[in-house]
């Protein structure tokens, strides 16, 4: 595994799970950062570098990602969810700000949604939030029919292992990828305990989360947590055509355009990543005007 100057590596149990955390940066408000799908927290390398200074930055590999554990269960976004909201426990961190790439800007809205108090802050990054028109999202869901050939029992782990399917996933995201990079992700992902993650995470949004948001199933739910989503205007799986605000879902979210940027911002735009990060950080842990007693 690639590793970061200033970048420390730690193992803790979460939810019965044994999950990997890169940690840096010596003080400031803590930042906890997901990452998306095959990724893992090598992603967010270029954002820690730029808010390590004046932040304490918590990478976490998922459940089934990275250097985490990878058990046959557990790859809803509830059970995901628990997980992280474990780590947080673990680490004796009573709220941070939270940003995610993809997946985890996704798993994101439902963290601030379950337990707005342990959040300051969340910044959702290449991921549409769950208020988006049922009419706006149609029209673009071709873009996703790749998500077909990963997302079936048996047949989608066989796809992750033995086709090029990942590599072509991460160069589609950011043209011109070098192989070196493309293998820091894909080579883990391909694993087989870690295939058959990646097609379960696939599997079980199908199952939960697309009929919850088709059904109107997020409607009576309410962000209370300052927002911003960041969109790629050449993100080849988000539109922003398909983009509008939350409306009264929510108490404060802005939606950002990135221009002639694609699918991975915390790559392709780190200091844009980072500016919104320290944009919705506090000044100090609790400014925000959110307790949580452990």
């Amino acid at each position: 595994m690639t590793t970061l100057p200033a970048i420390t590596h730690s193992y803790l149990t979460a939810n019965g799970v044994r999950l990997h955390v890169a940690e840096a940066g010596a003080s400031g408000p803590p930042v906890l950062l997901l990452h998306g799908y095959p990724q893992h927290w090598y992603a967010w390398r270029h954002v820690i570098t730029q808010i390590a200074g004046d932040h304490r930055v918590y990478a976490l590999d998922l459940r089934g990602a990275g250097q985490s554990d990878a058990p046959r269960r557990g790859y809803d976004a509830a059970t995901l969810a628990a997980d992280v909201l474990a780590v947080l426990d673990a680490l004796g961190l009573p709220a941070v700000t939270l940003a995610g790439h993809e997946w985890g800007g996704w798993l994101g809205f439902h963290l601030a949604l379950a337990a707005p108090e342990r959040f300051t802050g969340l910044v959702a990054v290449n991921t549409p939030h769950p208020w988006l028109p049922v009419r706006k999202l149609l029209p673009q869901m071709w873009r996703f029919w790749y998500t077909a050939l990963l997302e079936y029992p048996l047949i989608g782990a066989w796809v992750i292992r033995r086709t090029g399917v990942l590599a072509w996933l991460l160069r589609r995201g950011r043209p011109g990828l070098p192989s070196t990079e493309v293998e820091v992700f894909a080579d883990p992902a391909r694993e087989p305990a870690r295939a058959r993650a990646g097609q379960q995470l696939h599997w079980q949004a199908v199952r939960h989360d697309i009929p919850r948001r088709m059904f109107g199933g997020y409607r009576h739910q309410q962000l209370s947590v300052p927002a911003m989503l960041l969109a790629g205007e050449r993100d080849f799986a988000l539109s922003p055509r398909s983009l509008t605000g939350a409306g009264r879902h929510a108490d404060d979210l802005v939606i950002r355009v990135i221009k002639d940027a694609g699918h991975y911002l915390p790559e392709e735009r780190p200091g844009t990543v980072a500016a919104a990060i320290r944009e919705k950080a506090p000044d100090e842990l609790g400014a925000a005007g959110r307790s949580h007693k452990l």
